[in-house]
């Protein structure tokens, strides 16, 4: 009997060594580094066992003589999804989908696979056939294209595959598969690169796109090796707090399309649906006007949106004032209020300041800088800011009130939902003649300052 090949693996970051040793070279974290059997004799990998993809000898074409008309994007009827990976499925394409446990993720691509008009084969590692029948009847019960399937080896997915010849694969999750040609446990390094290199090659020779559901660690990144990330083709991250209904899907790695793209959701009873305009949602509805609140006009992608900045300014009880960003850079925060100190004469160094973005979501976008502004000024005076204003610019380290890209979009977002004025840069070129806003343009903060 032939000797069983072992090697070493990083379990953090797939590093690969010919010995054990405590610390990891590659990402320097400790007692992560484990023996695995690398290749088990006798058996045949997983091409050998179906004849569905024949072996062939590819030639070299010059560039211009490659047709890629006969292999449009698919559609997947969610409008979402299609924004998010930049217009549909690509044929033979590879999507890893990351999330924290109970976010959604299965839901989601159960949810696709049901209502997709090609013939899809979702395959379960976690489940078993009635469960996912019981959660389909519940989101979509007339699913005539989908096909369950409950395994977790990839040799037998493959000759179903070869037998039944699906459009679209569905793996949940990627984590739970196993290769007869690894001798490893699921989930570890080994078997998720080989099995993910197996889908990988029957994605690209028969034009088949593949999902894959994945796993992440404590610290939100996907479970298992980097190189994981490196052999798909897009990367979708699901994002959201189970306690509230919202999720918000993004692109981390795309190379079909934008990674600014953004898609948001919300958790019903039957499943997720689609949010067309989510600057309705992130505006809270509220009776009377209150003080710290602020419209921002920012924009995800192509998307505009409009989110809600929250400011709290109060007097600092506990001798060292605390500096608190839920969904905001804490050291953009930081400098603004260092401009605020120096530039407009505010003492805001002995009082608390807590800032909110609602809704949830995270925003980097530096054109929410005036409204931050607006907020922190207008908690620290007690003061209501009008409601129907709203605020698209920078603010930079000397006070001044800077531009932002495409304005124009910001100004029609803000128009279409009822705003009457929007605060923007003085120097900020936009091409709209006639709008029914009133666009009030700023060059300092002392400007800002006369308005509100």
């Amino acid at each position: 009997m032939a000797k069983l090949k072992t090697t070493f693996f990083c379990q953090n970051c797939g590093a690969q060594y010919a010995k054990w040793q405590g610390q990891c070279t590659s990402c320097k974290s400790w007692n992560t580094i484990v023996e695995e059997v690398v290749q088990k004799p006798n058996k045949s990998n997983w091409k050998s066992s179906t004849s569905l993809l024949k072996e062939r000898v590819s030639k070299p074409l010059k560039i211009s003589e490659i047709d890629t008309s006969k292999t449009p994007r698919l559609n997947t009827t969610d409008n979402e999804l299609n924004r998010v990976l930049g217009g549909g499925i690509v044929p033979g394409s590879l999507i890893l989908l990351g999330g924290e446990p109970g976010i959604g993720k299965s839901t989601l691509m159960l949810q696709l696979s049901l209502k997709l008009p090609y013939k899809t084969l979702y395959v379960s590692g976690e489940e078993s056939q009635k469960q996912i029948k019981l959660r389909a009847e519940r989101i979509h019960p007339n699913g005539e294209q989908c096909y369950i399937l409950t395994e977790t080896k990839t040799q037998h997915i493959f000759k179903q595959i070869e037998s039944l010849g699906p459009d679209i694969l569905v793996i949940d999750s990627i984590q739970t598969l196993q290769s007869d040609f690894i001798e490893a446990s699921a989930g570890s390094v080994s078997q998720i690169k080989q099995c993910t290199s197996e889908l990988m090659k029957f994605a690209k020779e028969t034009a088949t796109p593949v999902i894959l559901i994945g796993h992440i660690t404590k610290d939100g990144s996907i479970a298992g090796p980097k190189i994981l990330e490196h052999m798909v083709d897009t990367v979708l991250q699901f994002e959201g707090d189970r306690n509230h209904v919202f999720r918000i899907l993004r692109a981390h790695k795309n190379r079909f399309g934008s990674t600014h793209e953004l898609g948001i959701y919300e958790m019903q009873g039957s499943g997720l649906k689609e949010v067309q305009n989510p600057s309705e949602i992130l505006i809270s509805k509220k009776d009377s006007t209150l003080s710290g609140n602020a419209i921002a006009v920012t924009l995800e992608g192509m998307r505009p949106l409009l989110v809600e900045v929250q400011a709290l300014v109060s007097s600092a009880v506990y001798g060292t004032p605390q500096r608190s960003a839920t969904g905001f850079n804490a050291k953009r925060l930081n400098m603004l209020l260092a401009v605020l100190e120096k530039r407009a004469g505010f003492r805001l160094g002995a009082k608390d300041v807590f800032l909110n973005i609602t809704g949830g979501i995270t925003v980097d976008d530096p054109a929410i800088d005036l409204a931050v502004v607006a907020a922190i000024l207008s908690s620290n005076n007690d003061d209501a800011i009008t409601e129907n204003f709203c605020f698209a610019a920078e603010v930079g380290l000397s006070g001044e009130i800077r531009p932002v890209q495409r304005v124009d979009q910001r100004i029609m977002e803000a128009e279409k939902l009822g705003f009457e004025t929007i605060f923007i840069a003085k120097h900020n070129k936009f091409s709209l003649k006639s709008t029914k806003i009133q666009i009030q343009l700023l060059s300092k903060i002392e400007d800002l300052l006369n308005f509100i």
